[in-house]
């Protein structure tokens, strides 16, 4: 992990420590109603991994905070302004790709703005995420392609997709040049209120 990195696990391992010692929960009983290993929890706390997008999320939901409370300062404002470049940079391709959480809100109703880089040939898998989520996205750069269970889609620039993400979903670029993409908004009904299921990892 490069600097900003470990900073940002830090971070987040700090806030998971300081939810879940607030619930006076044992780290046991979080890898639990979160459906993380013992090991995995340890590690996040400890800043020690840069954890994946889908791990966070289940450890989020069941602390019932929503991702943006793991990896955002606490706003004690109305409004909290996210200067360009301080986003939480939570995925990085094999080629270059990244995924930045620019902001969100808070729980239950958790609201999230992705900007994301695919590089020519990435693809992003994300797990079916908790029940009632929704996503809307449009290309700002290249082509992209959204597959949702056994449906595919085909986008270009300009274009805009809304689906339910609470079932398995894909990203991936199958141009020769980079895509960009603002994932608009991740809706997610009462955060806290249920649990994910086990999918493959974000």
């Amino acid at each position: 992990m490069g600097d900003s990195a470990e900073s940002l696990a830090r971070a987040i391992g700090e806030r998971v420590k300081q939810e879940r010692k607030g619930r006076d929960w044992t780290l046991d009983k979080l890898a639990e109603l979160a459906g993380v290993s013992r090991r995995m929890l340890v590690n996040v706390e400890q800043g020690a991994v840069n954890p994946s997008i889908g791990t966070l999320l289940r450890i989020s939901d069941a602390l019932g905070v929503g991702l943006p409370a793991l990896v955002e300062p606490p706003a004690p404002r109305a409004a909290r302004i996210t200067r360009s470049g301080e986003g939480a940079l939570l995925w990085t391709g094999p080629s270059g790709g990244r995924g930045v959480l620019v902001a969100g809100t808070e729980s239950p109703d958790v609201v999230e703005l992705w900007d994301w880089t695919l590089a020519p040939g990435e693809l992003h898998e994300s797990e079916a995420h908790s029940a009632g989520t929704r996503e809307l996205l449009q290309v700002q750069e290249g082509a992209l392609t959204i597959e949702i269970e056994t449906e595919s889609y085909e986008l270009s620039v300009g274009d805009a997709l809304t689906f339910r993400s609470d079932v398995p979903h894909s990203y991936a670029n199958p141009g020769i040049s980079p895509s960009r993409f603002t994932l608009a908004a991740v809706f997610e009904p009462g955060v806290g209120a249920g649990h994910r299921t086990e999918a493959p990892n974000a």
